[in-house]
């Protein structure tokens, strides 16, 4: 890899141990053959994962946040009763979308963003299920440290992701709009720096 491991320790310090030998075995394979191409995908998946901390999408929002996040799924009464409740907060957003069931079935919970990428939604589940060639559990994704980052290596091929230089555009491909940008921004600077 172009990025060493002591730069990539120093932009993420609180890094899963091994989470760097596992993107760097696949990196070359999925298309991260320049220094701005591996400072993107790092940025990316680092702001995704909280600094490669956490492999499952958190979804612990305040009424506030919800109401910020989720405008489209929540006024100020609903945002009250979903306050703080991430799995009522996933069946919520992702009910009966991305082939996921009503928000009675719990698929928004069980089929919330895990991997470096956070790969969302039982439809994309079941894309990179196919595309690995191997049974995938849901928890697999956030607990395999081979299939979390497989996982981020497929969703940005399939999506051309390592074609486009410009940081919000990838950012709008993987969270659906700009939330942590900024960020994001910061992570792909340091990265190079």
């Amino acid at each position: 890899m172009f990025i060493t491991q002591a730069k990539f320790k120093l932009v993420f310090p609180q890094a899963v141990k091994g989470i760097y030998p596992t993107i760097a075995a696949y990196a070359e394979e999925y298309g991260l053959d320049t220094k701005q191409k591996e400072a993107m995908f790092l940025a990316q998946c680092g702001h995704e994962t909280a600094g490669f901390t956490r492999f499952a999408e958190n979804l612990n929002y305040s009424a506030d946040g919800l109401l910020r996040v989720f405008p489209k799924y929540f006024n100020k009464h609903t945002a009250q009763q979903y306050a703080r409740k991430p799995e009522a907060i996933a069946n919520r957003v992702y009910a009966n979308r991305m082939n996921n069931g009503d928000e009675a079935s719990g698929d928004g919970w069980k089929y919330r963003g895990r991997g470096i990428i956070q790969v969302t939604g039982k439809k994309n589940y079941q894309a990179f299920e196919s595309w690995v060639g191997e049974r995938v559990t849901p928890e697999s994704l956030s607990s395999d440290m081979d299939l979390c980052v497989l996982a981020g290596f497929w969703y940005w091929s399939v999506n051309g992701l390592d074609k486009i230089s410009d940081i919000v555009a990838v950012t709008k491909l993987i969270n659906g709009g700009t939330n942590g940008l900024s960020d994001r921004k910061a992570l792909y600077v340091n990265l190079l720096g």
